[in-house]
């Protein structure tokens, strides 16, 4: 059986994956902005990271999984200059940013845990390491690699790239090109370069959520949240990091670049990012109205889909793409995904049917590497499922008595089909899925 492989952005292909402390693997995936209801397209990357946590817990590691909240500091256009995302929502609902961040919270769990993803075994915010932002910004101005300009404190890049660095490696893209790109933007008068990007921000007179700090009352740079809360609870260097294709510029160059800076090391060895959502072949807007939220998905009260879908019926679409392709979701095809969905289901059920026999005629021991051989490919779950309706096929002819397996043949496929389905994959098994089922109902009803 081949090793296992994931596709590391950082290099540009596939590589043997190599744990820094076998059993145990350091896991970190960007979290929400906790502003607003998670969309579909923040849905589909938390699942393709739950596969791959639980994959590797299946063979065998031990992942500390991080997962952050993102409750101050994200500024619109994701850039230096402009509101909070958070406060500006608080004072367009005229509440405080904590409530916000709250309410939004509790969302992201509901409908994580309504799709059944696992929960993260650390799950930091980025208030609750302001103390660490402050300590970190403090040793890079000390280190000559940041420095002070109106009461805000920004990253040089020039003087990083100077020492080694080579800020723009992970996106592949070209510094003359970016500083080609920024010149024109807002807010550059107080950096020494358009590429320089904050630490740590003034807050403004009418600025919500703000802390004090050696330098005056301000607040933290969206970068250095992750930087510290992964650093804090992996180390210098831990294993993977992920997040959305959309978060390789400048989020996680800029991740980069601070912890090389701060340590001197490379702070992760596998770089992995999900690929996007369109919505009938065009980008989700809320303001063309082509846009759908995952809880619109289980209530069917959307304008976009013919009728109500489960939560397993849109995971099992989702999985039905490479985490690393584009996703198109239509109304077609998870229409087909619900049919592929509930003929896997009745498949397993009727497992429990077939009798065991004295010879075993089918090769279980070589569907069960085809399966693992299509997981230890950059986790290749359109293969796997390939393979799981071909272990239906075989369910098929063994009902029929066409082939047959031995008592520990059957045993063996009986648990390798349930294993990837439902702890591999997550499935759940939702009979009647959309309507009738009972975890189905209370969600609804939470809405």
């Amino acid at each position: 059986m081949q090793p296992l492989k994931l596709y590391n952005t950082l290099n540009r292909e596939k590589e043997v994956f190599v744990a820094l402390n076998a059993p145990h693997v350091g896991l970190y995936v960007c979290g929400p902005t906790v502003y607003n209801y998670v969309h579909l397209g923040n849905l589909r990357t938390f699942t393709s990271f739950d596969i791959l946590y639980r994959y590797l817990s299946h063979i065998g590691y031990k992942v500390r999984y991080v997962r952050n909240i993102t409750d101050v500091g994200h500024l619109v256009g994701d850039g230096d200059e402009g509101e909070d995302k958070i406060g500006k929502m608080a004072k367009l609902e005229k509440l405080e940013p904590m409530e916000i961040v709250h309410r939004y919270t509790q969302d992201f769990h509901h409908v994580l845990q309504t799709f059944n993803l696992l929960p993260p075994s650390i799950e930091p915010s980025a208030t609750g390491h302001i103390v660490e932002q402050i300590e970190t910004t403090q040793n890079l101005l000390n280190k000559g690699i940041a420095y002070e300009s109106n009461g805000s404190i920004y990253f040089d890049i020039e003087t990083y790239n100077k020492q080694g660095g080579d800020y723009g490696n992970l996106s592949g893209r070209i510094l003359d090109d970016l500083l080609t790109e920024t010149r024109d933007l807002d807010g550059v008068g107080e950096k020494k370069s358009p590429l320089d990007f904050a630490l740590w921000k003034k807050a403004s007179t009418e600025h919500i959520m703000r802390w004090n700090s050696p330098w005056g009352e301000g607040f933290p740079g969206w970068h250095l949240e992750c930087t510290c809360m992964s650093h804090k609870y992996l180390g210098n260097t831990f294993d993977i990091h992920g997040g959305g294709m959309d978060l390789k510029f400048p989020h996680h160059e800029c991740e980069i670049a601070q912890n090389e800076a701060c340590t001197g090391q490379t702070p992760v060895n596998y770089w992995m990012h999900a690929n996007m959502l369109t919505l009938n072949g065009k980008k989700m807007s809320k303001s063309t109205g082509n846009n759908i939220l995952p809880m619109e998905i289980i209530t069917g009260e959307n304008t976009i889909l013919s009728k109500a879908f489960s939560p397993s019926v849109t995971r099992f679409f989702m999985l039905q793409a490479h985490y690393r392709s584009n996703l198109d979701f239509t109304n077609d095809a998870i229409s087909a995904a619900e049919k592929g969905y509930f003929r896997l289901m009745e498949a397993i059920d009727g497992l429990k049917d077939i009798n065991a026999s004295t010879t075993s005629t089918l090769s279980i021991s070589n569907w069960e590497a085809a399966c693992y051989e299509a997981m230890n490919d950059d986790f290749n779950s359109p293969i796997l499922i390939a393979q799981l309706f071909e272990g239906v096929r075989f369910i098929n002819l063994l009902k029929d008595n066409k082939e047959s397996l031995t008592q520990s043949d059957l045993d063996l496929f009986t648990s390798l089909m349930k294993g990837f389905v439902f702890d591999v994959l997550g499935l759940e098994d939702e009979k009647a899925a959309g309507n009738n089922n009972e975890k189905l109902e209370g969600v609804v009803n939470m809405l």
